[in-house]
Order: structure tokens, then sequence, then C-alpha cells
């Protein structure tokens, strides 16, 4: 039996799952690069954005890919929203303690979750993907819905990195980063910097579950799995290292 479809296939679903860890684990290194806060709650922004996917997408009919487009647009920014929310009425107050940071985030994991039981329910909901394509390659037809995953989620990225590393957002976010004082005597608003970084990194999660949504259903227990992952994947690539979290997630 030849090697060659199995070891293409089995590329291929790795190169998916890559790319979505990829873009939720970005946002975590993201938060404790710039924050040094350790977001547990992390996952659950992620489950956040795939049940949003599902509501916004369930609003539309007709072709499914207006639905999805939508979701893609809305589903980050409301979670993006409650991020902040998040982080002005409680991160803030706790002053960026790490202990207490953590067991903030503990607590908005189970208050997260037990509201997306309460008003999405227990049941597993899929989100139909934007078109049903497939692109033929050696020895068999792959999804292309899967392969364009992988160029957005990549997109993604490179538009990241390029926030960070070549505008004046960026350069506010690593001069918070290097030294928190210093960028306050120079009237960096800080506690800003702190929520925007805190909903970018929610909202990349998000980004992240409304693209898996369509090839894994929407759960209110969905966001356990990702969230060890991407632990898992910014300790190896590194604390704060976007590109060794990149790196990571494709090994």
């Amino acid at each position: 039996m030849a090697f060659g479809p199995y070891f293409l296939l089995a590329t291929l679903e790795g190169l998916v799952t890559a790319a979505v860890l990829a873009l939720m684990a970005l946002g975590l290194s993201l938060v404790f690069g710039v924050m040094r806060v350790v977001n547990v709650a992390h996952g659950e922004f992620y489950m956040l954005g795939a049940v949003l996917a599902w509501w916004f997408a369930s609003l539309f009919g007709g072709h499914p890919a207006i639905g999805f487009l939508v979701a893609l647009v809305l589903s980050p920014l409301v979670v993006a929203a409650i991020a902040f929310v998040a982080e002005r009425l409680v991160l803030s107050r706790l002053k960026y303690e790490p202990e207490a940071t953590i067991v903030a985030t503990i607590g908005l994991l189970y208050i997260i979750q037990q509201l997306a039981l309460t008003f999405y329910g227990p049941e597993a909901r899929p989100v139909e993907a934007p078109f049903h394509y497939r692109m033929q390659l050696p020895w068999f037809g792959y999804s292309a819905y899967k392969l364009a995953v992988i160029g957005f989620s990549i997109i993604m990225m490179l538009a990241t990195w390029f926030v960070l590393t070549r505008t004046k957002i960026g350069l506010v976010m690593r001069a918070t980063q290097f030294d928190r004082e210093t960028a306050q005597a120079f009237g960096i608003p800080v506690g800003r910097v702190y929520a925007g970084v805190f909903a970018l990194g929610a909202g990349l999660a998000a980004v992240a579950a409304v693209l898996i949504v369509p090839i894994q259903q929407a759960h209110y227990l969905m966001g356990h799995d990702p969230l060890l992952l991407s632990f898992i994947v910014v300790i190896i690539g590194g604390l704060g290292s976007l590109r060794g979290t990149v790196l990571a997630a494709v090994l």
C-alpha cells in the first residue's frame, strides 16, 4: 500500500490544526508578553467566539458564506469588547499582580462557561462552511475550505507581526512591555494599552474559533483542550515570543 497518500493527508490535516492553534496561541503569547498576565480564560474566549459564530450565522439565511463572513467579522469584535471590559473591571483593579490575575481569570473562565451553558445550552452545533469546493491533489481531493483556513491564519499572523513591528501602535506596545514605569513617564496610557492588548489576544482566539467551527462543532466545553495546547505551544516557543509561538505550533 502506497505511503504517499497517507503522508500528504496527515500533513494537510496537521497544517490546519497548527494554523488554528498558532493563531490562538499567538493571542495568549501576546497577552503574556506585554502584560505579564497568564490568561487562564483564553480558552473560553475561543469557545465564546465559536458560540457567537453559530449565533450570527444562524441569523442569516441564503448562502452560508453570508452568515459565515458576518460571524468572522462580528464574533471577534464582540469577544474583544467583552475582554476589554473584563480587563478594565477586573485585571486593572488587581494591579496585574501575577497570582491575583491567575485566580481572577480562572473565575472569568467559569463565568463565561456557565453563561454559555445557560444561554447556548449543552448541545454541539455546527456552522456550515462558506463553500464546499474540493481541490484535486495527487491521490485525492481535499477541502478547499481547510486550505483557506491555513491561508487566512497565515495572513492574520503576518498582520499581527506587521502591527507589532512596523506601526506606532506596536511601538507603544513594545515600550510598555519593556519598561512600564518609563512608558508611563513618557505619557503612554499603560492601562489602555493593556486593555487593548487583552482585547486583541481574545479577538485572535475568537478568529481561530470562527475558522475551526465549520470543521468542529461549537460546544460550551470546547475551550479546554485548545487552552492546554496553547500553553504548551507558548512554553515551547518561549513566553512572549511571537515567532517562537508560531514555530512551536507548526512543530
